[in-house]
C-alpha cells in the first residue's frame, strides 16, 4: 500500500495546524467520545439520538438506515423513533463521526466500504443523505472504514481491511470535509522502536496537547464477516487479531512507536481531564483494560492495569465510555449482556465497583457530559450477534445517578422492524445551545 497525496504542501502545512486548533477540552458539554476539534458541542441535554443501524432482510424495507429517537424527557415524542433514512442496500452499518463543524454526520459499512455523509445541522430531527462515497477502496486499496474522527476541515477515517486478501493490514485515510479524498497513510508492518507493527487497524484518538495519535487493532474483512462460532473453532483464523497499537506523531504523521497489546484492543479513550495525559483501551479476546500514558521522562509506555470480569468465561468487552472528568469507566461486555462500571481514580488500577446486566447481548455504550444519562445499543456484527431469543435489538436509555442504573426508555428495534441497533450519536435542536432554544442552524451544504 502505497503513501498517495494531494498538494502535499498544503497539505503538511495544514498538519502543522492541528495542535494549534483543538479545542480546550472539557470546556463544553457533549458525549465524551468526541474529536477536541469539534465546534458547536451540545451544552445542555441531548435531543435525539442517531443509531446506525444493520438492515434485516424481511423487517421494513431490508436497508441499513440512520434511526432518529427523541431523547429529551420535556418532549411529547420522547422515547420514540422520529425518523429514518434508508441507504439502501444492506452491507454491516457498523460506526460514525461528526464532522469539525458537527453538521455533518458520516456513517461507514464495513462490507462494501460505502460511507454515507448525512446532513444533521439543517434539522436533526430528520437528517438528510447528502453524500455517498464509493471511492475509499479505489483510492486507497484499504477496506472496512470504520472510526470517523474530525480534524480541522477533515475527517480522519480509521479502516479494518484491505481490498487485497481481506486481511486485517490496512490503514488511514483522509478526506476533506466535501467528500474529497486527500490522504493515505499505511499502518506500520515494520520495526518501530524495537516493535513490530502488524498492520492492523480499528479506532484512533487523539491528543493534541501532546501531539499525539493513538490507532488500535482488530481484524480483517474475512474474519468480521464470519460466523462467530466458526470462527472462535478455526484456530489459524484466530491468530489473525490485532495485538498492537500505535503512537503517531500527529504533526508528520509518522509512527513513533508500536506497543505489544495483546488480545485485539479496541476503543481508546483519552482522559478529558486537562492535567491528565494518558488513555485507555479494553481488548476483546484477553478481558483487560490497557493503560497508555507518558511517564516523567517523556517516555510513553502501555500497561496492563485490570481485568474484566473472568477471561475464561470470554465476556468479550466490545465498547467503553470515559466520564468526562477521566475519573470513571463504563464498560459493556457482549457474552455476558454486561455494564460495568470503573472508578479511574487512579487510572494506574482501576476498580470495578458496578455491574447490570443491561441486555442479552449489549454492545456500544455512550453517556451524557453530565453522567448522569447512558445508553445502550445491541448488536456487534450482523453474523457476531446471538441467535433466536438472545438475539435482542435495541437502544435502551439509562439514568445513572452515581449508584443505580434506572431504565429511561426502550427503543425495540425487532419489534419495529428497524434493524440491528449498532452505533450512536447525539445531537441538539441548535447545535451548542440549550434544549429549549429551538433557533434553526443555516445550511452550510455540499
Amino acid at each position: 500500500m502505497t503513501t498517495r497525496h494531494v498538494s502535499i504542501r498544503g497539505f503538511l502545512a495544514w498538519l502543522g495546524l492541528l495542535t494549534a486548533a483543538a479545542i480546550p477540552i472539557g470546556a463544553l458539554a457533549d458525549e465524551t467520545c468526541n474529536s477536541p476539534y469539534m465546534t458547536g458541542l451540545i451544552k445542555g441535554q441531548e435531543d435525539y439520538v442517531h443509531v446506525w443501524t444493520l438492515g434485516v432482510e424481511g423487517w421494513g424495507d431490508g436497508s441499513d438506515k440512520l434511526v432518529t429517537v427523541d431523547a429529551n424527557p420535556r418532549s411529547k415524542t420522547y422515547g420514540k423513533v422520529v425518523h429514518t433514512v434508508s441507504v439502501g442496500g444492506h452491507g454491516e452499518a457498523h460506526h460514525m463521526g461528526f464532522t469539525d463543524d458537527r453538521r455533518y454526520l458520516w456513517a461507514g459499512r464495513l462490507d462494501d466500504s460505502k460511507i454515507f455523509v448525512f446532513d444533521v445541522g439543517t434539522d436533526p430531527s430528520k437528517p438528510k443523505l447528502v453524500k455517498t462515497l464509493s471511492d475509499l477502496p479505489v483510492r486507497t486499496g484499504m477496506a472496512g472504514p470504520h472510526t470517523f474522527y474530525a480534524l480541522p476541515g477533515r475527517m480522519l477515517v480509521g479502516n479494518l481491511s484491505n481490498n487485497r486478501d481481506g486481511g486485517g493490514v490496512t490503514g488511514l485515510a483522509v478526506y476533506n470535509n466535501k467528500g474529497g479524498f486527500v490522504h493515505e497513510y499505511a499502518m506500520p508492518t515494520g520495526a518501530v522502536n524495537g516493535v513490530r507493527g502488524d498492520g492492523y487497524g480499528y479506532d484512533l484518538a487523539i491528543d493534541p496537547r501532546k501531539n499525539v495519535l493513538l490507532t488500535s487493532s482488530f481484524t480483517g474483512r474475512d474474519n468480521y464477516l464470519r460466523d462467530l462460532g466458526a470462527l472462535i473453532k478455526d484456530e489459524a483464523a484466530m491468530k489473525h487479531f490485532g495485538n498492537t497499537m500505535v503512537l503517531w506523531d500527529l504533526k508528520a504523521m509518522q509512527p513513533r512507536q508500536v506497543f505489544s497489546v495483546p488480545g485485539a484492543p479496541l476503543e481508546i479513550r483519552w482522559s478529558l481531564n486537562p492535567n491528565d495525559h494518558w488513555a485507555i483501551t479494553a481488548t476483546a479476546l484477553t478481558s483487560k483494560l490497557w493503560l497508555v500514558r507518558q511517564d516523567a521522562s517523556g517516555a510513553w509506555h502501555a500497561k496492563d492495569v485490570a481485568t474484566i470480569g473472568d477471561p475464561a468465561k470470554v465476556p468479550l468487552p466490545v465498547d467503553i465510555s470515559i466520564r468526562a472528568d477521566g475519573k470513571g469507566l463504563w464498560v459493556n461486555t457482549f457474552m455476558d449482556g454486561t455494564t460495568r462500571y470503573f472508578d479511574l481514580s487512579n487510572p494506574e488500577a482501576p476498580r470495578q465497583t458496578y455491574a447490570k446486566q443491561t441486555g442479552r447481548q449489549v454492545n456500544m455504550i455512550s453517556q451524557s457530559w453530565d453522567g448522569k444519562r447512558v445508553y445502550i445499543t445491541s448488536s456487534l456484527l450482523e453474523h457476531w450477534d446471538k441467535a433466536g431469543a438472545d438475539n435482542e435489538q435495541f437502544l435502551r436509555a439509562f439514568n445513572w445517578d452515581g449508584k443505580e442504573l434506572t431504565a429511561a426508555f426502550e427503543v425495540d428495534f425487532a419489534k419495529e422492524k428497524l434493524g440491528r441497533a449498532h452505533h450512536m450519536k447525539f445531537t441538539s435542536r441548535a447545535v451548542g445551545v440549550a434544549a429549549d432554544d429551538a433557533t434553526p442552524i443555516p445550511s452550510v451544504g455540499y
